[in-house]
Order: C-alpha cells, then structure tokens, then sequence
C-alpha cells in the first residue's frame, strides 16, 4: 500500500466510522424529545423512563461522534494540505458555522441532562428538541462542504489561483440541497431502523414489554416514514448527478456506452475492460426516464468521458447496488408496517413483524455507508470536482501508511468499547425500568 492509497484508506475508515454516530446524533435526540413530550403531556411513567434511558445513549453517541469529528477534521490539514490551502478560504463558513452549532448541541444536551427536576419542564424539554436541532444542522452544514466538493462554487479559477471568494455562494452550492435532504433522511431511516430493531428483540426476549413496545412504536414510525420517503429524495439526487456529474452516474449504473433510451441496470458484474455488464437486469428506457425525467433523453456513457476522469467503475457500481437494495428492503418492511397500522391491527406486535424489524436493524447504516462510498469514489479521480486531482492534494510526507495502521487499531478498540457500554446501557435498562413506577 503505498502513501496515496493509505491517506485516501484512512479518510474513508475515519468518514465511515463516524458517520454511524454522526447519524444517531442528529436523530435520536428527536426520538427523546417526543418520548419526553408523552412523558409531559400524560404523566405516563414508561415515556419518562424512555426519555432518561435514550438520553444517556444520547451521550455515548455524542462523545464518540465529537472525537471521531474532531479527528476527521485534523486528517483533512494533515492528509490533505494542498486541498486546505485553497479550499479552506472558500468553503470554511459551513465549517465554522458547525463548529458554532456543536457547541451549541453540547451545552443543550448538558442542560438536559442534568436538568431533570430543575429546570421548568417545558423548558427542559425544550433543551432537548435544541439538541437534535443542533446536532440536525451541524449534519447539514457538514453535508454542504462535502457538496462543494462535488459541485465547487463561490470562486473563479484563473490561471491556477483562485479568486472573487464567495464563502456563501460557495456554502449554497449546487449540490448542498440534494445531498442535505438525502442524507438526512437516510439518518432518520437508519436510526430508526437501527432503535426500533433493538426493541423488537426486547419484545421478543419478554423483557420489560410495555417500555420496549412504547420504544419500538416511537423509532419505528420515525424509520419508516423516513423510508418511504427516502425513494423521493433519492429521485433528486440522481437527477443533480446526471446534470453536474455524468461520470459519477455513469459509474453507479455501470453506464459505458451513450445511447438514448437507456437502461436501468440491477445488478450485474460490470467489466471495464470489454465495457460490458455480465449477469446484469435491464430495464429499456429507465436510467433515461431516472436522470432526465424522459424514456428516450440521451444518457452520457463514460464513452464520452476521458479514461484518466473514470471513477473506479465497479466498487462505485456495487456500492450503489447496496444502498439502493436496503433501501428497497426498508420500504418494503415500512409498508408492511403502514398495512398493520392502517389495516390489519392484529398484525402489530406478532412475532413475524417484530422478527422483520430485528432482521433491519443494520440495513440503514449499510446503506448510508454504501451510499457514501457513491458519493466519495465516484467523485475521484477528484478531491474538488473538474478542479483538483485527489492526488495533487496529498500530503508528500511520507510513512502515512504506518499511520494508517494506527488509526485502524484505534477505531477497532474504540468500536469495542463503544458496543460494550451500549451492552451495559441496554441490559441495564432491562433491570432498572422493568418495575412499574420507577422513575
């Protein structure tokens, strides 16, 4: 491995480690806040005991986030130096702007932590709906930076220097609102999916059923409504890929050749060589009507893009293969789940449905973690789009192999201990609120 490749491993094992947390610290908060307001509006103990249980989740989740986001921020001026000198003028406002709303999520989750029976309780309550604000907002800002890259604006580039700095036309670039809503939505998804797994198999188990039950319905409806919805803000990204980066599309569908009436490819082994997909569904028309909202628009093949701009084709290609299969498998448990609620009663709470949900647990952050390598290696050859060659931007200092190492032993031990304390917390639950009126 040498040190270009290890710098690139590196961010990718920093970005997919903390974007797990990232994830839950912008949704669980609003998971809290509605048990809270259960907990005020009905004076039901259960939904208390929830808010305090998912609140100290909460916690893990932001400490391990806020390091995890501290170190990626580091490895972007370290790894990256050449990127940072110039991009950093441009595109640092969202950055800083984070970095405001952090602090701000940090001193509303303390708050709320620690105001239980001292604060007014609507107040209170109130610092917590601050916190998955907070935590929303610094997702999106993040997100807008990352859409920069893909969509670089707010400056002219002349002669290799770049000039007229726009920061807030560079912040709202082309790509900030499509991604925004993507990702955000598949938080709200994942996370759902992800607590409302975790209950179900406390139901499953016979463990506390009336607190898990209450907790199952809270996440569930937060997952499966982000599901279903996720279809619709997928729709728009991929048309703003197929206008601004046609090589990136290209690489997820496995799109050689341009031609009209193109076709939407499932699956498949795509061959770079021969240009071919082996073993691949083909649906005429489809890829055309997806990206242009047309059946017979003409469709850019990397045909037409030259082979040094060529996005590594295959892992691009399963990677969206991936996000898009969870996200089908989550639609379709979502809608099950609507059928039960709307239609059939008697099917919440039956063991299949339950057994569906613990089954889904781990689709959602498969599919975000596909979703950004999508939207990372189908960027490159790239670090700032048409602009700046991801290689051109890597730090000469040699031996980062060696530190990429380092940092793979340190994200393991922390993922250990980070399941570990989750272990405890959700074993602890079990016994501490399994005694009606414990508060």
């Amino acid at each position: 491995m040498d040190d270009f490749i290890a710098a690139r491993s590196q961010m990718a094992l920093s970005l997919g480690f903390h974007i797990i947390f990232s994830c839950i610290g912008m949704v669980m908060p609003f998971f809290m806040a509605v048990s809270h307001y259960y907990w005020l509006k009905t004076r039901d103990i259960t939904y208390k005991n929830i808010t305090k249980a998912w609140s100290k989740g909460v916690a893990i989740f932001f400490a391990t986030g806020a390091v995890s986001g501290t170190v990626l921020s580091f490895e972007l001026g370290l790894l990256w130096p050449e990127f940072m000198k110039h991009a950093g003028p441009i595109f640092g406002m969202p950055f800083s702007l984070e970095g405001t709303a952090f602090f701000i999520e940090a001193i509303a989750l303390g708050f709320f932590l620690y105001g239980w029976d001292r604060f007014n309780p609507w107040f209170h309550w109130f610092t917590g709906v601050i916190v998955g604000v907070s935590g929303l907002l610094s997702g999106i800002l993040v997100v807008a930076a990352n859409g920069w890259m893909n969509s670089p604006a707010g400056f002219d580039y002349v002669n290799g220097q770049y000039i007229n700095i726009d920061p807030i036309k560079a912040m709202f670039n082309d790509a900030w609102f499509s991604q925004a809503l993507h990702m955000s939505i598949a938080a709200f998804a994942a996370t759902g999916f992800a607590v409302a797994g975790v209950h179900a198999l406390m139901i499953l188990k016979g463990k506390n059923i009336l607190f898990h039950s209450k907790s199952f319905k809270i996440a569930a409806i937060f997952g499966t409504v982000a599901a279903v919805l996720q279809p619709l803000s997928g729709d728009i990204s991929a048309k703003d890929v197929a206008q601004r980066q046609p090589a990136k599309l290209a690489a997820m569908e496995a799109h050689f050749k341009t031609e009209e009436k193109a076709s939407l490819i499932i699956g498949g082994i795509p061959d770079e060589e021969s240009q071919t997909v082996k073993y691949a569904i083909k649906i005429p028309g489809a890829l055309s009507y997806l990206a242009h909202g047309d059946f017979n628009t003409e469709v850019t093949g990397l045909d037409k893009i030259p082979k040094e701009n060529h996005p590594p084709v295959a892992i691009t290609h399963y990677a969206f293969q991936i996000m898009v299969g969870m996200g089908m498998l989550m639609m379709l448990v979502s809608v099950l789940y609507f059928i039960g609620i709307w239609k059939k009663k008697k099917w919440l709470g039956t063991k299949w449905l339950l057994k569906l949900f613990v089954a889904s647990t781990p689709l959602g952050f498969i599919a975000v973690e596909a979703g950004w390598t999508v939207t990372e290696v189908g960027r490159q050859p790239w670090i700032i789009y048409g602009v700046m060659r991801t290689a051109d931007a890597v730090t000469p200092m040699p031996g980062i192999v060696y530190s990429f190492y380092l940092f793979t032993a340190v994200y393991l031990s922390l993922s250990v201990i980070v399941a570990f304390m989750l272990y405890r917390q959700i074993k602890m639950v079990g016994k501490l609120y399994d005694t009606p009126g414990h508060n």
